[in-house]
């Protein structure tokens, strides 16, 4: 099984630079997208049911904001929309799609613009996430969190200490996230390497991600006990229709 996740950053725009091209050569189980900035009725059906996928949608209250979306190859039992805290979504922050053994998430935090804001939703967030791991079915959430876990996760961790994604309120709630509530970073399973990032805040797209300082906000998160499904992760630098990159994690498991 292959998931994808990939913050599109406008799906419209991320459209016209390549992004369901890309998407159609994937040959991924499931694609997670976020920050849809549009509400899936504007939206072609191009779009909304690329070949070989179904889409599923969670649109924002607010016109150009926000926005989480499934592309499924197969039907998933269920949809759960949101997760029942207005903050979640009304401004249209978590997608899940059940199957028989496990449910696949699409999840964006706030950035972080207003850390108030932000930290409550962490606050309300981690209840969820402290029930879920309890639960006997399995999870993986893939998204954007908007943090950088540790100071391997961006380039310039000295100088961002202060900054939104990177705080150390931020980077606590994260411990507790992958410590005492057990949940596993998929991608830090596979891979230990530096200079491992899916956004980079000022992206030139004539000088190469390699040599460009990045942050690594975009995770694929499981529980305990779905460690051992890992079999690879990475992130493809070489799709620039966004300024985040997608993160594919490959599980041997069949949906």
């Amino acid at each position: 099984m292959k998931i994808a996740s990939i913050n599109v950053n406008g799906i419209r725009e991320a459209v016209g630079r390549g992004f369901l091209d890309w998407l159609a050569n994937q040959d991924a189980d499931v694609i997670c997208v976020q920050n849809l900035k549009a509400k899936s009725f504007e939206l072609d059906d191009s779009i909304l049911f690329p070949e070989g996928y179904e889409g599923y949608f969670l649109d924002a209250e607010e016109d150009g904001f926000s926005g989480v979306g499934l592309y499924c190859r197969k039907i998933p039992k269920a949809i759960m929309y949101g997760l029942g805290f207005p903050q979640c979504d009304n401004e249209a922050r978590f997608l899940q799609a059940d199957y028989d053994r496990f449910s696949i998430a699409s999840f964006l935090m706030p950035d972080g613009s207003d850390m108030e804001a932000k930290q409550s939703f962490m606050n309300q967030y981690q209840e969820y996430l402290s029930k879920m791991v309890k639960k006997r079915r399995e999870y993986i959430i893939c998204g954007t969190w908007h943090i950088a876990h540790k100071t391997i996760d961006l380039a310039n961790w000295a100088d961002n200490q202060t900054t939104p994604g990177f705080r150390p309120e931020e980077r606590a709630w994260m411990d507790q996230v992958f410590g005492p509530m057990g949940y596993i970073d998929t991608f830090r399973e596979i891979s230990r390497d530096a200079s491992q990032y899916t956004w980079w805040p000022k992206l030139d797209q004539d000088v190469p991600r390699t040599r460009q300082e990045g942050w690594r906000l975009d995770y694929q998160i499981v529980g305990p006990d779905f460690r051992r499904h890992v079999v690879d992760a990475w992130i493809d630098r070489d799709a620039t229709f966004s300024e985040f990159a997608p993160l594919i994690v490959e599980y041997d498991l069949d949906l």
